[in-house]
């Protein structure tokens, strides 16, 4: 078996609109266009990531360039929202997501999120397998493209102590 090294990855708790996320937050856009022939047009309030009841993050690599962003919202009865999730192109395939996954989920059970859950699309494959091996699962829809036929929504119990599991 080869033994792997983990880059260094330092995530940040930065304002919705802060430089490097408002940059990253761009990218995504652009991805979303390229995917979907649109912009994600969903209302977006940068106050809904503010603690307590939110939290955004960009996630910088060992030279300090940002490469990954993502955040969460309370939506209320203890379900935590996953937004912005990315990662720029040059810096994938190094397990990035889903150390920013895993982060997303303490913080917001730390803050008293029970739930994880998630709007993505059938044009993001990669997300939706990132999600799903991390153990989201289908869930019923909700908020503004819960009438999208190309929208899929997971989400996932979050464990009291710590970790995430399952349904």
């Amino acid at each position: 078996m080869t033994e792997t090294t983990c880059p260094v990855l330092d995530i940040r708790v930065v304002p919705y609109d802060h430089g490097d996320a408002t940059l990253l937050i761009g990218e995504l856009q652009r991805v979303y266009a390229e995917r979907y022939g649109v912009h994600d047009v969903s209302p977006t309030d940068p106050a809904e990531f503010r603690a307590p009841q939110g939290l955004f993050a960009v996630a910088y690599d060992a030279s300090g360039a940002p490469v990954a962003t993502g955040g969460w919202r309370m939506l209320g009865e203890g379900r935590a929202e996953v937004r912005r999730m990315y990662v720029r192109a040059s810096a994938r395939g190094q397990g990035h997501a889903r150390r920013v996954l895993a982060w997303l989920e303490e913080t917001a059970r730390t803050a008293g999120g029970s739930r994880m859950v998630l709007e993505t699309g059938t044009p993001q494959p990669e997300a939706i397998a990132l999600y799903r091996s991390s153990g989201y699962t289908a869930i019923d829809p909700f908020g503004y493209y819960a009438d999208d036929p190309k929208s899929v929504f997971l989400g996932k119990q979050l464990a009291a102590g710590g970790a995430a599991e399952g349904r």
